[in-house]
């Protein structure tokens, strides 16, 4: 009886919708993680990388004898030794065209270059040696013969006609353009709009400056003809498929990516980097393996970047101030290479929500890709889905403007209402559910939108200007890619649970673990917890876009439903009853209507001892599931930001935050508010201070260091409020939608719009992110000067 307690209560206490303390976070904190660097191999060797000093630049000769004949030195290798060895590269495979209908220009990425390097930071040579100090040393020695060209780092200037080429054998800088939409039906909206509103939106390139930079331990191990990758990467079984099938031709038995605690990813640990490779070749080459970390003023020459796009967008409104059509043209920022198929997600995959949540019958957008001479840029928090709403939400707040309406009134006339949900657009994503009106409403009360006249009088008399941003959001999250979970069960009855998704800070082991607690009953303290090891989980597709509690979730009931369905054959034997009569509640079987029954745990025990089956029963106890959604979630809410300006020094200073949630299924209150709150941080940062910045003559790197890239602390924040509006969506098992993202989904907008909200009594009409203290001084001093 003390088994069905506990059963009962661990589900009370730690089941699905409980706002639990992470647990891993005891370990963690406790100096128990066992991150990237913290692993040591056995004859290990380390190594160093030479990397360009220029943007775009030939490379006339390596020398390296000196550096090959310095103490400790084991070896240097380059670009021509690489090749010379025929490993492959990877490459992209999506179908995307030039605007000619010609094949899109996607140049592979050497993993150390030959002939040329194209942006600040690109390989040239590496260096191993006995201790990191020594690698460090001989790469002073090699000698690079460089001769420096023109280079392009704007993504606007490299689209012009007439801009130093990237490449040679790519005449425009394009690579290829992407459409979305109806252009016939969106031009015929245009065609009889009563007002048209245009405006152009920059998004800054940044990085995602996690607290632990990248890096990788490559051996090989000559007697199984195995490789065997330590790296901190966010889709273990993708980057062991893409080194086994694109680059080693081997079978993906013979690759093995082990990935432990990850410090912080958002995106831009995902998928497989030069140095991975590298390290994996240059191990079989010495016969002993070869470990990279990053250094931290290395990280931004070494790292995929995130966002870097303009954006021209168009609505259409009828004489009632009706949205009847939306266009965008947008230049989005790939860098110098095209390494595979991720370069070719944001924005290009996830622009679709650039509608957002309004009825807007018609819609049209093209992407220009373009090359130009910095780090290639990929995923990042939001990946895509914060651009969209960025530039549509600042759109219908210089709608407003022109059309001398209320913001808020206009997004009331424009929003999807309840009666047309589930809601196909224009662009093409399906809303299936949502009370996107109902988000709006909650918001405005929840902020006292009615008080904020006398706040910002208050405001007025300090000497202050009071802004209020409001923005709606969504995103379109957790793709129709499949996911695994497997539960195994010891002859103790404890459990073990292996998942195919990778936690990189956000708490999976916990959430996952509820969810177990949840469907089973088991005290989430009995469950060991596993992933991250292509060796150890049978398959996976990772984390990202917001994936990991929709698709891992689901596969996670699925599997957690078939223990069950096991269980009542097998308690039916040990009750001597019928299947059907047999019910599964808070970890106990038990039989209908009697107070006969055995929990979880007594079934796993009995499964391990064949005497107590019934025939036709294998013995063990442990189950598995693959799940795939068949379409996306669709996450969204309201942000509401309230901030004050100085207006003689320019400096924001945020007064309040509001969310309004709507993620489906809240696994974890508690980790869900921290997902919210680190997200709204980054799109607050982006806003306000972060940049990656390229010196446009030379193409050089400015913000390499944390002298140079500002990010958000403690003080440049402030309190937030999250109320959750939660609609469960019956696109999976568990009604989650994702919540990874969606602070940053609606976090830009939010502090933007507050921003030129508070610069309107100014005369500021137009101000580019980042909202950095200097530039609005200088705009503030420039509108009193008209």
């Amino acid at each position: 009886m003390n088994d069905v307690s506990d059963s009962s209560t661990a589900t009370m206490k730690f089941g699905i919708g409980q706002p639990i303390r992470r647990l891993e976070d005891v370990r963690l904190l406790t100096g128990k993680g066992r991150y990237q660097d913290d692993q040591t191999l056995h004859r290990q060797t380390w190594c160093v990388f030479v990397r360009s000093p220029h943007a775009h630049t030939r490379i006339r000769s390596i020398d390296s004898d000196a550096a090959s004949r310095a103490a400790g030195v084991i070896a240097v290798f380059t670009g021509t030794d690489y090749a010379n060895d025929g490993i492959a590269m990877p490459k992209a495979a999506m179908p995307r065209k030039k605007r000619d209908g010609s094949p899109m220009f996607a140049p592979q990425r050497p993993a150390l270059v030959v002939d040329r390097a194209r942006y600040v930071g690109d390989p040239v040579a590496m260096v191993i040696a006995e201790t990191l100090e020594q690698a460090k040393d001989a790469v002073e020695l090699v000698a690079v013969d460089y001769e420096p060209l023109p280079s392009v780092t704007s993504v606007a200037a490299a689209a012009e006609a007439g801009a130093p080429r990237v490449w040679d054998e790519n005449p425009d800088n394009i690579s290829h353009t992407t459409e979305r939409g109806n252009r016939q039906a969106t031009e015929a909206a245009f065609a009889q709009a009563a007002h048209i509103v245009k405006r152009r939106y920059v998004v800054t390139r940044v990085h995602a400056q996690y607290m632990e930079p990248r890096g990788a331990i490559g051996t090989y191990d000559p007697a199984e003809d195995r490789y065997t990758l330590y790296a901190d990467v966010n889709y273990p079984h993708r980057v062991r498929n893409m080194l086994a099938n694109m680059v080693f031709k081997v079978p993906e038995s013979s690759v093995r990516v082990v990935c432990h605690d990850v410090g912080g990813g958002f995106g831009a640990k995902g998928w497989q980097y030069v140095e991975h490779r590298l390290t994996l070749w240059a191990a079989r080459k010495i016969g002993r393996p070869v470990k990279w970390r990053c250094e931290r003023s290395e990280v931004l020459m070494a790292d995929e970047h995130g966002r870097d796009n303009v954006g021209t967008i168009e609505l259409a409104f009828d004489a009632n101030a009706n949205i009847i059509g939306l266009r965008l043209h947008m230049l989005a920022s790939v860098g110098a290479y095209i390494a595979s198929d991720r370069q070719l997600l944001t924005p290009f995959g996830q622009i679709g929500t650039v509608v957002g949540v309004y009825d807007i019958p018609a819609a049209y957008v093209t992407i220009d890709a373009v090359l130009s001479n910095t780090s290639p840029t990929a995923p990042y928090r939001g990946a895509g889905r914060p651009e969209a709403s960025y530039l549509i939400e600042r759109a219908m707040e210089a709608a407003a403007r022109e059309l001398n309406i209320d913001p808020i009134e206009l997004r009331r006339r424009n929003v999807i209402i309840q009666a047309k949900m589930p809601y196909k657009t224009a662009l093409g994503p399906f809303y299936d559910c949502g009370q996107f009106a109902r988000n709006m409403e909650l918001a405005l009360e929840a902020s006292d939108h009615a008080g904020f006249a006398a706040r910002c009088e208050a405001s007025r008399a300090r000497g202050k200007l009071r802004g209020f941003g409001f923005a709606n959001a969504i995103e379109q999250a957790a793709g129709p890619t499949p996911e695994y979970a497997e539960i195994r069960f010891q002859p103790s009855g404890s459990a073990i649970l292996l998942m195919g998704t990778k936690t990189h800070g956000q708490g999976h082991e916990t959430a996952f673990k509820q969810i177990l607690c949840d469907r089973l009953g088991i005290d989430p303290h009995e469950v060991k917890f596993i992933d991250g090891d292509t060796d150890r989980v049978a398959f996976g597709m990772g984390s990202n876009g917001s994936r990991s509690m929709v698709v891992g979730g689901g596969a996670l009931t699925l599997a957690a439903q078939k223990v069950i369905d096991k269980g009542k054959k097998l308690a039916a034997h040990l009750l001597e009853a019928a299947e059907a009569d047999i019910e599964f509640v808070d970890g106990k079987f038990t039989v209908a209507g009697t107070d006969r029954g055995m929990t979880l745990k007594d079934v796993a025990r009995a499964a391990f001892q064949p005497a107590r089956l019934p025939e036709g029963i294998e013995p063990g106890f442990y189950e598995h599931a693959t799940y795939a959604p068949t379409l996306n979630t669709f996450p969204n809410g309201c942000h509401v930001c309230e901030l004050e300006i100085d207006p003689e020094t320019g400096v924001v200073d945020l007064q309040s935050y509001l969310v309004i949630d709507d993620v489906g299924t809240v696994i974890n209150p508690l980790t869900l508010a921290g997902q919210i709150h680190g997200g709204v941080a980054q799109g607050a940062g982006q806003i306000l201070m972060e940049q990656v910045v390229y010196e446009p003559d030379s193409g050089q790197l400015l913000t390499a260091s944390f002298m140079d890239y500002c990010m958000p602390r403690a003080d440049d924040l402030c309190s937030m409020r999250i109320v959750s509006n939660p609609v469960p969506t019956e696109g999976n098992p568990l009604g989650a939608k994702g919540a990874g993202e969606a602070g940053c989904v609606g976090a830009m907008p939010a502090v933007m719009n507050a921003i030129m909200h508070a610069l309107q009594s100014v005369g500021v009409r137009e101000l580019d992110m980042p909202a950095t203290s200097d530039r609005i001084w200088r705009a503030i001093r420039d509108a009193k000067a008209v």
